[in-house]
């Protein structure tokens, strides 16, 4: 604005300029700071991967580019017509016509004034020798033959002698001034333009007075004529452009430098302007986006409770609105999913509870027929850890166990059929003897891929089979030892008497057919007696008598009644000294170790040199929970055939007995809530394991008697 005003009013602008420069300085400086700092900040961002940094860049880049080029094309076309405009202001021609029209003014003004002085020093001839009291009526007429409109005739004092004017009204006349009456003292005529008041520019010609008289006093003739308002107008308009255009000619270079420097100005403010507000208005764009960077790694890394500040309501803050209520419907949905994520966890944590305490084995498989779960009593049923086969086929297992083989079989055929359910009953021999399994299988409910699991539950049904049995067994001996002990004694009463009626009287030949034929028939009576006594024994449900007692000790009294008798055969006692007391029945567990050591003794019959083995020892997890007995032989071993019967009554390997020593073992450990095994051992020979529990109360007494150990 004040570069407009410039070239009228100067004087303004130049008390303004240093002001305005100044100012315009500190905008600059401010802005150059500002955008330091910004550019800085900025710079940081983009080596930190800060989000938005990016854009920010670029919307920057794009901001400068599009204020850059129009503004820089306006200010090098506006540099260009500032220094041409003011270059053509000073034309020569122009210089020139003002020149001659100052000049032709001052020659108009010049041919006036001639004429008024050489019609002045006539009149003043004609006044030579008048009188002052004829210079009134002398004036008078050559004022009116004349275009002068005010004739005075006054002394070189001042002193107005007759004054002739063309308006009535003027009473004093308009008299010259000291210069003027100081020129004329000189003998110089005056003339010139001089303002007379109200009444605009005159033209003044003051002459001196011819006088012959010397010794009167000099007098001097003044001559008044008006210039046309016209011509004075002009002549002023002229002589103010002339001094106008003169003043613009000097300040030209400097005019230049101003306009240069003033654009320059506008430009750096108006660039460094465009820069700040670019960075200002990059960062109200760019700060939601980065809110929004900042909220989505937020709900990356878990944080779904994360909110955004509005900050605006236009796309961008609908665009935060939108992302804050996705944020909170996730944190909704993700509470729902906990929730039911907890419930889901618990219901698995209740299921495993119940697997883990199910005495049946429970296994899933897919259909590439791979373990996904296993309970632990399924490992435990099959003797060997499932734990580590889960996520492998199960036909792994068949591999690296051998009498799982046709348990693998068995449920690759069904699931082969893709049968819902089925059931069947298998029978495995394992180095432990036989064992049954009862499965069962079914088919689960199909997934969201399409596949379906299979669900296999088993049970190990050796031990109720064998309780059947042994019942079984029980009443088939209880019978038979009804049925055959009645007429058992008839017959040998009846045998005895016709050998004691007969036997004398008859000849030597016949009597000795007849002695024969009874002591046969006796003594086949008494084998059939004693079977049926042991039948007896089987089938006989003995009351209990349990009471602490010290087996270390009970097995050192069984065996002082072995010890010396059969010849070579040595017994190998290693007894644990850290024996807890058992309850259990004394007379029951005489008869389990005298049934154990026969055996052993029997097995080892056709051997010199033998020797039994007879251990003790605390088993458990943290605490001895079982006393275990442990009874070995270097007998022969047991047929691999016979050690899944090897407990039912009548199996048995020997010429001679009734298979029922065994048998009686196994119904005594059965009546102490024990377990029984028998097993071959490596070296050779046979090893029968029997495990018996430890009485709560009695946990922790240990027997008051050592024990004894070596070989005897």
């Amino acid at each position: 604005y004040l570069m407009g005003a410039v070239t009228q009013n100067s004087e303004q602008f130049g008390k303004q300029y240093f002001w305005l420069l100044a100012i315009s300085a500190t905008g600059l400086i401010v802005l150059a700071v500002l955008i330091s700092i910004n550019l800085l900040r900025l710079m940081r961002q983009y080596r930190a991967g800060i989000a938005g940094s990016r854009l920010t860049v670029r919307l920057v880049i794009m901001f400068v580019i599009l204020s850059v080029l129009p503004v820089s094309v306006v200010f090098y076309f506006s540099i260009g017509f500032l220094h041409r405009g003011i270059d053509s202001w000073f034309d020569v021609r122009i210089e020139q016509a003002l020149e001659n029209a100052l000049e032709l003014s001052r020659t108009s003004l010049d041919a006036r004034t001639r004429e008024l002085l050489n019609q002045t020093l006539i009149a003043a001839d004609d006044l030579a020798n008048a009188s002052d009291i004829d210079a009134a009526v002398i004036l008078n007429d050559l004022r009116n033959r004349s275009s002068i409109d005010e004739l005075t005739l006054l002394t070189l004092s001042g002193r107005i002698i007759a004054s002739s004017e063309v308006d009535p009204t003027n009473v004093l006349p308009n008299k010259p001034n000291e210069a003027i009456l100081l020129q004329l003292r000189q003998q110089r005529s005056y003339t010139g333009l001089d303002p007379i008041g109200d009444n605009g520019l005159h033209v003044r010609v003051v002459v001196n007075v011819p006088n012959d008289d010397d010794t009167a006093e000099e007098r001097v003739l003044q001559a008044l004529s008006p210039i046309a308002v016209r011509q004075s107008t002009l002549a002023d308009s002229v002589q103010l452009a002339f001094a106008q255009y003169k003043k613009l000619a000097y300040l030209r270079t400097p005019l230049k430098y101003s306009f240069t420097l003033t654009l320059s100005l506008v430009l750096a403010l108006s660039l460094l302007s465009a820069v700040w507000a670019a960075f200002f208005s990059t960062r109200r764009l760019v700060a939601p986006i980065r809110d929004l960077a900042e909220g989505t790694r937020a709900v990356a890394a878990g944080d779904y409770d994360k909110r955004l500040p509005v900050t605006s309501h236009d796309e961008l803050g609908f665009l935060v609105w939108s992302f804050n209520d996705m944020t909170q419907k996730i944190s909704r949905a993700r509470d729902e999913a906990k929730h039911s994520q907890q419930q889901a966890e618990a219901q698995r944590a209740y299921l495993e509870a119940l697997l883990e305490r199910l005495s049946s084995g429970v296994l899933t498989l897919d259909t590439r027929h791979t373990l996904r779960t296993a309970n632990s009593a399924a490992g435990h049923v099959l003797g060997i850890d499932l734990a580590s086969r889960i996520g492998h086929p199960i036909e792994e297992i068949s591999v690296e166990h051998a009498h799982l083989g046709l348990f693998v079989e068995t449920l690759r055929t069904h699931l082969a059929d893709g049968s819902h359910e089925w059931r069947e009953e298998i029978y495995l021999a394992g180095s432990s003897g036989r064992q049954i399994l009862f499965c069962r299988g079914t088919l689960l409910a199909r997934g969201e891929a399409g596949q379906a699991d299979h669900l296999i539950v088993f049970d190990d049904v050796t031990t109720l089979v064998q309780a059947q049995r042994d019942a079984a067994w029980g009443e088939v001996a209880r019978r038979l030892a009804h049925e055959f002990k009645n007429p058992l004694t008839p017959i040998q009463l009846s045998a005895e008497r016709l050998r004691h009626k007969y036997l004398k009287t008859m000849d030597a030949k016949d009597a000795e057919v007849l002695d024969r034929s009874t002591h046969t028939i006796v003594q086949q009576v008494e084998v059939m007696k004693e079977m049926v006594n042991a039948f007896a024994e089987y089938a006989r449900n003995p009351q209990m008598r349990p009471r602490q007692l010290n087996l270390n000790q009970l097995i050192n009294e069984v065996l002082d009644l072995y010890r010396g008798g059969r010849a070579g055969t040595q017994f190998k006692v290693l007894l644990d000294p850290e024996l807890p007391i058992i309850e259990a029945d004394p007379g029951r567990l005489r008869q389990l170790l005298h049934n154990l050591i026969k055996n052993s003794l029997e097995a080892m019959a056709d051997q010199r040199g033998s020797r039994i083995t007879i251990s003790t020892r605390c088993v458990g997890e943290s605490d001895c929970r079982f006393v275990e007995l442990r009874v070995e032989d270097r007998g022969p071993g047991i047929p691999e055939e016979m050690l899944g019967k090897l407990f039912e009554p009548y199996v048995t390997t020997k010429p001679k007995g009734t298979g029922l020593g065994l048998a009686i073992v196994k119904k005594i450990v059965e009546e102490h809530g024990g377990s029984l095994q028998a097993e071959n051992l490596s070296a050779g020979g046979a090893c029968l394991l029997i495990r018996l529990p430890v009485v709560f109360v009695a946990l922790h007494a240990v027997a008051s008697i050592p024990p004894q150990r070596g070989v005897a």
